[in-house]
C-alpha cells in the first residue's frame, strides 16, 4: 500500500481555494508548533487559534504556554490571527487515559489524547461557522501525522467540518519552527505535556 501524502493533499487544497479566504480553527498545542504551521496556513486561510490543551498535567505549566501562545500570536500577527482557549480541567485527561497508564509514548494512550483534542476543536469549529479545522501536532518529528490525519478525517464525517490535511513537518516544518521560536526567544518545553510523556523524557536522559 502506498504512503499518503498529507503534504501533497494539503497543496492540492490550498491550491484549489480561489477568491475569499475559508475559514480555518487551527489547535495548537503550544506557541513553538504553531509558528512554523501559522507561517503556512496565514496566506490561504482567516485562521483563529484553539489552544485546547487538558494533557497538560500541572497548571503552572499549562499557563506558561498558554501565554507564550497569545504573545507570539500578538507580537507576529497583531489581530489578524485570533484565539479561542478552551476548557482546562487535567482531570478531564487522566480520566480518558484511565487502564492506559502504563502505555507506551505514541501508543493508545496518545491515541486517546489526539481523539479528545481534535474532537473538541471539530465541535468548537461546527459551533463557530469554520470551513476547516486542522492541528499543528504534525509539525513534530515525534508525532504519527498519519494517524492524526485519519482521526481528523474521522471527526470530519462526525462533524460536518472539513479536516485541513497536513504533514507540517514537510518543508523542513519543524527545523523552521525551531527558526521562529529562537527568534522570538519562545519557551520551548521538553515533553510534550502529561506527566506520562514527562517521566518518559526524564528516563531518556538518564
Amino acid at each position: 500500500m502506498n504512503k499518503i501524502n498529507y503534504d501533497n493533499l494539503f497543496k492540492e487544497t490550498v491550491k484549489a481555494i480561489d477568491g475569499e479566504k475559508k475559514k480555518l480553527l487551527l489547535h495548537s498545542c503550544c506557541a513553538p508548533c504553531s509558528t512554523a504551521v501559522l507561517e503556512r496556513v496565514t496566506p490561504y486561510f482567516d485562521v483563529t487559534v484553539f489552544f485546547f490543551n487538558p494533557n497538560i498535567t500541572e497548571s503552572e505549566e499549562y499557563y506558561l504556554r498558554l501565554n507564550e501562545q497569545k504573545r507570539l500570536l500578538k507580537t507576529a500577527y497583531g489581530k489578524e490571527v485570533k484565539l479561542i482557549e478552551g476548557r482546562y480541567f487535567s482531570k478531564e485527561f487522566f480520566y480518558m487515559v484511565e487502564g492506559y497508564e502504563k502505555e507506551q509514548e505514541g501508543g493508545a494512550r496518545c491515541t486517546l489524547c489526539f481523539e479528545n483534542r481534535l474532537e473538541e476543536t471539530a465541535k468548537t469549529a461546527k459551533d463557530g461557522g469554520y470551513d476547516y479545522f486542522c492541528s499543528t501536532l504534525t509539525v513534530s518529528p515525534h508525532k504519527n501525522a498519519d494517524l492524526i490525519n485519519k482521526i481528523g478525517e474521522k471527526i470530519e464525517k462526525e462533524y460536518g467540518v472539513k479536516w485541513l490535511f497536513s504533514d507540517f513537518k514537510k518543508e523542513e516544518g519543524y527545523k523552521r519552527s525551531i527558526e521562529i521560536s529562537k527568534e522570538y526567544e519562545l519557551y520551548r518545553q521538553r515533553y510534550c505535556g502529561c506527566l506520562y510523556s514527562k517521566y518518559a523524557h526524564i528516563k531518556t536522559e538518564e
